[in-house]
């Protein structure tokens, strides 16, 4: 992934907004790195929600990361108004791909961008399974070519 290359923000139409939390912040006055990826995991699990239409089960796994690619482009301060943006860019017979970026709401200065690759997965057998026929068809609902 080339942070220098930012997809068209034309592909994101779901938005969730992120509370920066003081703890959030290191020593050096910004949002830690690691925390990225929990901002990224609170727009999954509301793009996901969303998508479905149901609230998530944690009893009955379906999907998990496989995947992560993060490039950080801009630190994030206490007290921006932070959104993360989330779309799906590829469907494959197993898997599917996220990707998303974090930006500031009111400037709309992107701060990160992840892409994220998603695996339908047996909990009992511990494999990967076809994607199911609900997950492709909500996918292709927001997919852009």
């Amino acid at each position: 992934m080339n942070p220098h290359e930012l997809p068209s923000l034309s592909l994101f139409k779901h938005r969730c907004p992120i509370q920066v939390r003081f703890s959030d912040v290191d020593v050096i006055g910004h949002v830690n790195n690691i925390i990225y990826f929990a901002y990224y995991d609170t727009g999954k699990a509301v793009f996901m929600t969303d998508l479905l239409g149901k609230k998530i089960s944690w009893d009955e796994v379906d999907t998990v990361v496989a995947n992560v690619d993060c490039a950080f482009i801009a630190p994030i301060f206490y007290g921006e108004n932070i959104e993360v943006l989330t779309t799906c860019v590829g469907i494959h017979d197993r898997s599917f791909k996220l990707l998303q970026l974090l930006r500031n709401a009111d400037t709309r200065e992107v701060k990160s961008v992840c892409e994220t690759v998603m695996v339908s997965f047996d909990p009992n057998t511990q494999k990967s399974t076809p994607l199911s026929d609900e997950w492709r068809e909500k996918l292709n609902s927001v997919i852009k070519s």
